[in-house]
């Protein structure tokens, strides 16, 4: 079975959370509250897309990023994104962990939408077809 989501528009690179880490405002790191807004934005989308949904079975998780260009790299634009989206996923309840039982792996697909940037990610349960 197949579980899918969109987060409108696009996450922090990795350079951007790297940046925002070394950056403390009144001793707090800049990099936990651009975390939290993230991890925050992807539980919406996860709320509103899978409702309820709560996955038992171990998942792959495909993640297809649509940006607004070709700016970034590949590997920034996904580093930090499989974490605040997969810590999302454990927050909202859809998955318990983030660990090897849970996630079996992840693929990653990269796409230009000038006009609708976001990422679609799609959660397929071990042993599960296309649903």
């Amino acid at each position: 079975m197949q579980h899918r989501f969109v987060i409108k528009g696009k996450l922090p690179g990795l350079n951007e959370y790297l940046k925002a880490e070394r950056s403390f405002r009144k001793g707090h790191s800049c990099g936990n509250d651009m975390k939290q807004r993230c991890q925050a934005a992807a539980a919406e989308a996860i709320r509103k897309d899978l409702r309820h949904t709560v996955v038992k079975a171990p998942v792959t998780i495909h993640y297809a990023f649509y940006e607004p260009d070709r700016r970034r790299d590949l590997d920034n634009i996904a580093a930090v994104a499989h974490k605040f989206i997969q810590d999302a996923l454990v927050c909202s309840g859809v998955i318990e962990n983030d660990g090897w039982q849970h996630i079996k792996g992840f693929s990653d697909e990269f796409h230009v939408d000038r006009h609708s940037p976001r990422i679609e990610v799609t959660l397929t349960e071990a042993g599960g077809g296309d649903g």
